[in-house]
C-alpha cells in the first residue's frame, strides 16, 4: 500500500468523528436530559481511559520482561519515564492551562465552560487518535494491507462515539454550538488520525506510541474529573450511574466489534 493511500484511509478513519458532533446543536434540553447526555459521555470517556491505559501499558510490561530476562534496565527505565511523564503532561498541562485561561486561582472556584470542556475532550481524544493513526500507518508500511483496512473500519466506528463525547457538554449551552466551533473540535479530535498515519508509515517507535497514549490518558483523567463534577450538579446518583453505564457499554461494544473483525 502506498503512503498516499494509507494517509487517505487514516483521514477517513478520523473524519467519522464529525458524525457524532451534531449532537452539540441540541439546546434548551431539560436538565434531566442534559444530565443523561453528560453521564453517557462520561461512560464513553471512562472506557477510553481504561482502553488507552491498557494499550500504553503493554510496551512497558514487555520492557519489564526484557529487563528480567536480559537484565537491561535502560529500555525499561526509559519506557516507565515516558509513561509517567506523559500522564503528568496530559493531566497537569490541562490543569494549569485551564487555570491560566480562566483564572481558577482557588480550588473549586468554578468549572470550565461547556465549550472549553469540549475542546479539552477533543484534545485528549486527538492524542489518542494520533496513536491509532500510528497503528494504521505502521500496518500499511509493513505490508499488512488487510489488517490496516480492518483498523481503518474499526477506528472509524469507534470515532463516532468519540464525536458524541466531544459534543455532549455543549448541550448545556443556552445557544446551539456553531458549525465553525464543531469543525474546529472535529479537526482537533479527528485530524491527528491523519497525521499519525503519515508518521506511522515513515517510522515505527514504541516510545512515541507510549508517549502519545500516556499524554492522552492524562488529559482524559482531567476531563473525566470535570464531567463527574458537572454530573453531580445535573443528575441524581442513580441517574448518573445508569447514563454512565450505558455510555461505557456503548463504547465497549464498538471496541468488541473492532476486536472481532481484527481476529
Amino acid at each position: 500500500m502506498s503512503q498516499a493511500t494509507a494517509v487517505f484511509l487514516g483521514a477517513i478513519a478520523g473524519a467519522t468523528i464529525f458524525l457524532g458532533l451534531p449532537v452539540a446543536r441540541l439546546h434548551g434540553l431539560p436538565k434531566a436530559v442534559q444530565g443523561f447526555l453528560n453521564a453517557f459521555a462520561t461512560g464513553i470517556l471512562v472506557f477510553l481511559l481504561w482502553d488507552i491505559l491498557s494499550h500504553a501499558g503493554t510496551p512497558v510490561e514487555e520492557a519489564l520482561v526484557g529487563f528480567r530476562t536480559d537484565a537491561r534496565v535502560g529500555p525499561f527505565a526509559f519506557m516507565v519515564a515516558i509513561f509517567a511523564l506523559g500522564i503528568a503532561a496530559g493531566l497537569l498541562g490541562l490543569v494549569y492551562f485551564n487555570r491560566a485561561l480562566f483564572g481558577r486561582l482557588k480550588h473549586g472556584a468554578h468549572s470550565p465552560s461547556p465549550q472549553s470542556l469540549s475542546l479539552a475532550i477533543a484534545t485528549g481524544l486527538g492524542l489518542h487518535n494520533l496513536s491509532e493513526g500510528l497503528a494504521i500507518g505502521q500496518s500499511a508500511h509493513t505490508g499488512a494491507i488487510a489488517f490496516a483496512g480492518v483498523l481503518v473500519v474499526g477506528f472509524a466506528l469507534h470515532n463516532i462515539t468519540e464525536g458524541f463525547g466531544i459534543a455532549a457538554p455543549m448541550t448545556m449551552e443556552p445557544k446551539p454550538a456553531s458549525w465553525t466551533f464543531l469543525g474546529l473540535a472535529g479537526l482537533i479530535g479527528g485530524g491527528p488520525t491523519f497525521v499519525g498515519t503519515w508518521i506511522g508509515y515513515l517510522a515505527s517507535s514504541n516510545y512515541f506510541y507510549v508517549a502519545f497514549l500516556a499524554i492522552a490518558a492524562g488529559a482524559l483523567l482531567y476531563v473525566v474529573n470535570e464531567l463527574f463534577n458537572v454530573g453531580r450538579r445535573l443528575s441524581t446518583p442513580p441517574a448518573f450511574a445508569w447514563g454512565m453505564l450505558l455510555g461505557f457499554l456503548t463504547a465497549y461494544s464498538t471496541d468488541l466489534a473492532l476486536t472481532f473483525v481484527s481476529a
